[in-house]
């Protein structure tokens, strides 16, 4: 099973690394795939892959990963609400949120500063539809603090739905990051999660060099906790402790 990832991770511009601790999930997948096509083991999958495009395609969706919660990575959304999101706010900024998954995280900033403009790209359809559907169980709600939830939220059948008006201004388009982004500017860039744990290092310097295209000349990169940035083009941190950044202008 490793052998298999590591022939088969690069080849579709992803790093082993980045699926250190999500290996077992993706593993079932594939191990799902290989008996919808009785497929005895990993070598035969391997053989098909080498001769049928298409399936590399649904190999690739297989390894699409996707976690997300309200208000992940607490102090980042502590520091933009404090010091960042107010300007923003009066000059009715625009945010991109790139691999927003089922809306967790542009809806944060939309219950954070209501009146952006927040443009939020995914490639999986149905998760789309998840975000624009809006309703989410307790457990995505669980790093939101209480006053927040309390205003943004009402019970739904065991579940909770976002209000219509944290949701009017945000905007979900399907958009695969690594083919094609939204137009800029952009004064608030979130890429979290996504190209900077998964992808190779020549796709991540591609990614960063297209967000970098399309921030504002003040405009800020948020990234995960965990994640570094490629070094090119230059990003300085913008905030002490935080994966916050801005670009650095010759």
């Amino acid at each position: 099973m490793d052998d298999f990832l590591r022939w088969a991770l690069p080849r579709l511009g992803y790093r082993c690394e980045g699926f250190r601790r999500v290996r077992r999930r993706v593993l079932r997948r594939i191990e799902r795939r290989l008996r919808e096509l009785g497929l005895k083991d990993f070598d035969a999958y391997r053989r098909l892959l080498e001769g049928t495009p298409a399936e590399l395609a649904t190999l690739d969706g297989l390894l699409n990963i996707t976690i997300s919660k309200f208000y992940r990575d607490r102090a980042l959304f502590d520091h933009l609400r404090r010091e960042v999101l107010p300007g923003l706010r009066r000059r009715h900024g625009r945010c991109w949120s790139a691999g927003c998954a089922s809306g967790e995280e542009p809806y944060t900033v939309a219950i954070l500063a209501r009146g952006l403009e927040i443009v939020a790209t995914d490639r999986d359809p149905v998760l789309l539809e998840r975000a624009r559907a809006g309703i989410y169980r307790a457990s995505s709600l669980e790093d939101l603090p209480e006053a927040d939830r309390a205003r943004a939220f009402a019970a739904a059948d065991g579940a909770f739905r976002l209000r219509d008006g944290f949701r009017a201004n945000v905007e979900f388009r399907l958009m695969d990051l690594r083919r094609e982004m939204p137009e800029g500017p952009f004064d608030l860039v979130f890429c979290r999660y996504v190209a900077f744990t998964y992808f190779d290092e020549e796709r991540q310097r591609k990614v960063l060099e297209g967000i970098a295209e399309r921030l504002a000349p003040d405009g800020l990169l948020a990234i995960g906790r965990h994640e570094t940035l490629p070094p090119a083009p230059p990003f300085d941190r913008a905030a002490k402790g935080l994966n916050l950044f801005s670009r650095r202008w010759p």
